[in-house]
């Protein structure tokens, strides 16, 4: 009988595993407050920039969540700004008359 290794489970082997983009994003992101704090100030943005790029492919899956619920907030904050809208149309309303009322204007 031969003894048969069991292989790892996905957990361990994530464990092990060097993730490299996240290395190449952080050393990007660093490099670049190097340079900006240097005065290298078109480098340190075009690093800053690559960095960014970077981290965001490594977190393509969050990414994508976050892209997929975007609409939803956005026509939250449009009903919300609406709303706000009409607030300050309704003052602006109640103030001419109150100013008409005491003989402002």
């Amino acid at each position: 009988m031969t003894e048969q290794k069991e292989q790892p489970t996905e957990p361990e082997t994530e464990a092990h595993e060097i993730h490299w983009m996240r290395i190449a994003a952080a050393g990007t992101l660093i490099v670049s407050g190097g340079l900006l704090l240097s005065g290298r100030r078109k480098a340190g943005l075009f690093a800053a920039a690559t960095g960014a790029s970077l981290a965001l492919l490594d977190q393509k899956d969050a990414l994508g969540a976050w892209w997929r619920i975007m609409p939803g907030y956005l026509n939250e904050l449009q009903r919300l700004l609406g709303q706000a809208q009409e607030t300050v149309d309704d003052l602006a309303e109640r103030r001419e008359k109150l100013a008409k009322a005491f003989g402002g204007e």
